[in-house]
C-alpha cells in the first residue's frame, strides 16, 4: 500500500548561503542569499487551517510537480517566481515581495461559496449570487472572492473595494490582478476540460519583482483547485447528486462527517491506513489526470539526503550562473566601449 513509502513530515537542513527560514502548513521554505527561494513541499495535509495528523504519501511531489506543469504553462500570461524544481519535492525560485490576497475564482456554487448561499447568503466579496441555484451549479460567468492572506488563522474574506480601500494595493494593481487571475482560469479550465475535467474553483498568489506582477507559489493543484468529472457531471447534477471530485474537498468532507471543522472544542478524528490511501490515491489520479504521466517513484533509500544532495547542486549551478552572467556582462561592456 502507499502507506509503507516513506514520506517527507518535516525537513530542517541547513543550505548553502541560507539566510532565512519558514515552515508553512505544507511547504517548508528555506531563503537562500536573500534572493533565492527553495520550497521543499512535505506529505503534511491541511483543511480548515489544522495539518492533520498522518501523512499523505506522494502528496508533496504531485503537488509541487503539477504547480510546476501549470507555472511553465502559463508563463505567456504572467511570469512566475519558478527556476528550477531539482527534486520531485523541491522548487526553487526567485524571492518576491508577497501581495497579501489571494484572488480565489470560481466557475461553480460549490464549497464556501455553497455554504454561504445555503444559509441565505446572496453576495460574497461584493460579488452576486443569482437566486435559484442548486449546489454545484454554473454561474452565470465566474466570480472573484478574494481573501486576505493570514499568516496564522483562517483567512479572510474581503472585496475588491475593501482590498483598494485598505491600501492593501491600488485600484490599478487590483485590476491587473484581477484581469491576470480570469486569464489563467481560462487557461486552466480550457485545458481540465481537455484532460476530462471541471476547474470548479482555485486561487492565486501573486508578489511583486522589480515592481512587477508574478505569480507564486502553487497553481491548479488539488490543494488549491477543485475539479469536477466532466463526464458525469451532467448526469450527476439532474439527478441531484453529489459530484465525483479530484480535490482536497474530500478530506473536508471526510473530517465534517466526523464532526470536525476546525472550531474550538471539536477533536481531530483519528486517521486510520484506509483513508491515508484512499488520499493519496486521489492525489496519484489528479497527478495523472491533468499531467497525461505516472509520477515517477523516488530510488530507494533516504529521501531527505536525496532532496539535500538535489538542492545543494541546484544551488550550485545558480551562482555559477549568476558568476557567467555577472562576467557576461562585464565583457559585453567593455566590448560595446
Amino acid at each position: 500500500m502507499t502507506t509503507n513509502i516513506q514520506t517527507i513530515n518535516e525537513s530542517n537542513f541547513v543550505f548553502p548561503q541560507q539566510t532565512g527560514f519558514y515552515r508553512g502548513k505544507v511547504r517548508d521554505v528555506y531563503e537562500i542569499a536573500d534572493k533565492y527561494l527553495v520550497m521543499v513541499a512535505s506529505d503534511r495535509i491541511s483543511a480548515f487551517d489544522f495539518i492533520l495528523p498522518r501523512n499523505i504519501p506522494n502528496k508533496g511531489a504531485v503537488l509541487n510537480q503539477i504547480a510546476a506543469f501549470f507555472l511553465t504553462m502559463c508563463k505567456d500570461i504572467v511570469p512566475s517566481w519558478l527556476i528550477d524544481t531539482p527534486d520531485p519535492n523541491v522548487a526553487i525560485g526567485v524571492k518576491c515581495e508577497p501581495i497579501r490576497i489571494e484572488m480565489v475564482i470560481r466557475g461553480y456554487l460549490s464549497g464556501h461559496a455553497w455554504r454561504v448561499y445555503r444559509e441565505g447568503g446572496r453576495e460574497l466579496c461584493g460579488e452576486i449570487m443569482p437566486d435559484g441555484l442548486k449546489e454545484n451549479d454554473p454561474f452565470p460567468s465566474p466570480i472573484i472572492t478574494p481573501a486576505t492572506k493570514a499568516d496564522n488563522g483562517h483567512d479572510v474574506d474581503i472585496s475588491a473595494a475593501e482590498i483598494v480601500r485598505n491600501k492593501i494595493v491600488t485600484e490599478e494593481v487590483y485590476n491587473r490582478l484581477e484581469s491576470i487571475t480570469r486569464q489563467l482560469f481560462k487557461r486552466g479550465t480550457e485545458y481540465a476540460r481537455k484532460m476530462g475535467l471541471i476547474l470548479v474553483d482555485t486561487k492565486y498568489e501573486f508578489g511583486f519583482l522589480n515592481g512587477e506582477i508574478v505569480l507564486m507559489d502553487e497553481i491548479h493543484t488539488p490543494d488549491s483547485s477543485r475539479y469536477f468529472y466532466l463526464n458525469t457531471y451532467s448526469e450527476l447534477q439532474s439527478r441531484g447528486e453529489k459530484q465525483r471530485q479530484l480535490s482536497k474537498e474530500f478530506i473536508r468532507e471526510w473530517l465534517m462527517e466526523n464532526n470536525f471543522q476546525g472550531l474550538e472544542g471539536q477533536k481531530m478524528p483519528t486517521m486510520d491506513d484506509v483513508i491515508v490511501h484512499r488520499v493519496s490515491n486521489r492525489y496519484l489520479e489528479l497527478f495523472g489526470k491533468l499531467t497525461g504521466k505516472v509520477l515517477k517513484n523516488r530510488p530507494e533509500g533516504d529521501v531527505y539526503k536525496q532532496i539535500e544532495v538535489n538542492v545543494v547542486r541546484a544551488l550550485a549551478k545558480l551562482n555559477i550562473k549568476s558568476i557567467f552572467t555577472l562576467v557576461q556582462l562585464i565583457v559585453n561592456c567593455a566590448v560595446n566601449t
